[in-house]
């Protein structure tokens, strides 16, 4: 009997050793200097040869260019553990002429990435962080401030973003890969987009913390991109670029995961979430693009961020079936090179791309959403692609003065677009709207805070619309301009008001 409990014990230890690979069991280092590339990939091959199991980095500083992940195998980092990114660009592998990331999977199933070490991408090594990364003069000419605007009074860094250096791109990515989860971990300092799915099905992000360096440009934290079935909750993201954007490519891309995507994005639900982002904390859509539908956003907060909420269709493809409800949005103008001017929604529809027809955005619903931010909320259709069933209820918001008014206020920031205007000059209604068809807003209770410039104007205004219905508006004008009113409608048919008592209206061109 003793005899059959200790080979049930051998045989149970050899079972449980041989699906579980320690790095350093494979020549790996952590002292944060030797370079473990070709270790952590012999300790990846073993395990999915022998049908899967955990890849475990103990405690210390593993140093390693681009790895590649494969079926069935489970990246652990323990407590104390760092799996950081090489300074050096020719560690990582080439990919025409630029270079993957740290973490490489294609056409991959049953992937995990968990543990309580962290991720860290050397992004500091990429970067000169002395200098800003300034808009060219030309793009600000339509801006109230030309030359000036958002200029850095003294000089200096302001908000950035600084220079990119040559760089490694996604510090992961999952390309064309199903069933990929990534829970607990602590991810820091990517050099690009930190994590990439591209036409991925089944994706699990779960309690993760996404720290980049809030000053580098492009350093996204999640992008979706022409995916499905994607679950993101209970993290803290705080990237310098867009911390959650999703996407459906439709044209082929020569960087790292875009390999011809065809596919949309669709069933995406993202929950309790804190996001921060120097760009949009959630960006949905853009150029390139393909349909993008079936998106529920849930019990979010998105605060210090530049843009709330973007939607945008700039190239073919629709956006449609979005669902927003229960998130706190604030945000605020800045200095330097950002996409986004303080608004904290932002949908927009107008050419990016002129060799195909402009796509479309329908059926988005905003509830329960609160506000504060030092430019108004966006709804900016065009006559190529009239946007469609948009509903705002029960929305609180807050507009605010901001200490950056002079050099960076009163503006639209369209960019991405075609037009020769794509960064302009424009007075600032609390709400506008243009080129809308089926606008509802219900129970939007408006206030102004301390704002002082002239070109904050009307509360709600909409122009060339059809189908509108206004209930419960709680709100004025600008209250430190004297031609602003309360509504203001322009070229527009099918007007449906319920208003409170004392609400001016003032209305031209509507049938």
């Amino acid at each position: 009997m003793r005899r059959s409990i200790t080979l049930f014990l051998l045989l149970f230890t050899t079972i449980a050793n041989a699906q579980t690979y320690d790095v350093t069991k494979f020549g790996a280092l952590g002292d944060g200097k030797t370079l473990n590339t070709k270790a952590l990939q012999k300790a990846v091959d073993a395990c999915n040869k022998n049908g899967g199991g955990t890849v475990t980095i103990p405690v210390g500083t593993f140093i390693i260019g681009t790895v590649y992940l494969k079926d069935n195998v489970h990246l652990y980092l323990e407590t104390g553990a760092v799996l950081k990114g090489s300074p050096n660009l020719n560690d990582y592998a080439p990919f025409n002429e630029v270079h993957y990331g740290m973490l490489y999977a294609e056409n991959a199933e049953n992937i995990t990435i968990s543990g309580h070490g962290n991720m860290d991408g050397n992004g500091d090594a990429f970067f000169d962080n002395t200098k800003p990364k300034k808009i060219e003069i030309e793009g600000t000419k339509d801006t109230r401030q030309r030359e000036d605007f958002r200029k850095v009074e003294g000089g200096g860094l302001g908000d950035g973003p600084i220079v990119p250096l040559n760089r490694p791109y996604q510090m992961l990515i999952f390309s064309n890969c199903k069933r990929v989860t990534l829970k607990d971990i602590f991810i820091t300092r990517p050099p690009f987009w930190t994590m990439l799915f591209a036409d991925c099905d089944g994706v699990l992000v779960d309690g993760i913390r996404l720290w980049t360096n809030m000053l580098a440009p492009n350093a996204d934290g999640i992008d979706v991109a022409s995916s499905k079935n994607v679950i993101i909750t209970n993290s803290d993201i705080r990237a310098g670029d867009d911390a959650i954007a999703v996407v459906g490519y439709d044209h082929h891309f020569e960087i790292p995961g875009f390999k011809g995507l065809r596919h949309v994005s669709e069933n995406i639900n993202i929950s309790n979430c804190n996001l921060q982002s120097y760009s949009s904390g959630i960006r949905i859509g853009f150029l390139d693009q393909n349909t993008v539908r079936n998106i529920n956003i849930t019990n979010c907060n998105i605060t210090n961020s530049t843009r709330g909420i973007g939607i945008f269709v700039r190239d073919q493809g629709s956006l449609e079936n979005i669902n927003i409800s229960g998130v706190n949005i604030e945000t605020k103008l800045r200095t330097g090179d950002w996409w986004g001017n303080g608004e904290p929604i932002h949908i927009s529809a107008v050419v990016g791309n002129k060799d195909v027809k402009l796509g479309s955005i329908k059926n988005v619903n905003f509830s329960n959403i609160t506000c504060k931010a030092e430019n108004g909320i966006l709804i900016y259709g065009s006559k190529e692609s009239i946007i469609e069933n948009v509903t705002f209820s029960n929305i609180i918001f807050e507009l605010t003065d901001s200490k950056l008014n002079d050099v960076a206020g009163g503006n639209i920031d369209l960019r991405g677009a075609s037009t020769e205007k794509q960064l302009f000059m424009h007075d600032i209604p609390a709400l506008f709207a243009q080129h809308v068809k089926g606008l509802t807003i219900r129970d939007l209770k408006l206030t102004w805070s301390g704002t002082r410039m002239p070109y904050f104007t009307n509360g709600i205004e909409v122009r060339d619309f059809s189908d509108i219905k206004i209930e419960n508006f709680k709100g004025t004008g600008s209250p430190v301009n004297k031609d602003a009113v309360d509504v203001y409608l322009e070229h527009g048919s099918d007007v449906d008001l319920n208003l409170n008592k004392g609400i001016t209206v003032k209305k031209k061109g509507v049938k």
